[in-house]
């Protein structure tokens, strides 16, 4: 069952909610594409491009996303064409639908 998460927007999280549950976590694992969950605290996905000018690029629209989207995910650009995104709510140790969502809009830009 699809959540259409890519055309959700982010909301603020002040810290006074709980994170998803393990079940939630793994049902909206479901709706991303090749997404590593990390001990029901993170997301992280690695990206691969042909060239550091084409992982630069990529890590500039998600920079403009997550401004966008006021949610910010960890970005590392390594080994000269290859991206590694981490995802969390900190305000909440854990994951919330705001992370779920950002990664199925990066998923946009890079499946």
């Amino acid at each position: 069952m699809s959540k259409d998460l890519h055309t959700k927007h982010c909301v603020p999280c002040e810290g006074n909610t709980p994170p998803l549950t393990h079940p939630q976590n793994v049902e909206y694992l479901q709706d991303l594409n090749t997404w590593n969950l990390i001990e029901d605290t993170a997301l992280e996905k690695k990206f691969l491009f042909k060239n550091f000018a084409e992982a630069l690029a990529f890590v500039n629209k998600v920079g403009v996303l997550a401004e966008k989207e006021n949610h910010h995910p960890d970005i590392e650009i390594y080994g000269w064409n290859k991206v590694r995104i981490h995802i969390s709510t900190h305000a909440i140790d854990g994951l919330s639908e705001n992370d779920f969502i950002i990664a199925s809009k990066i998923d946009q830009f890079h499946p």
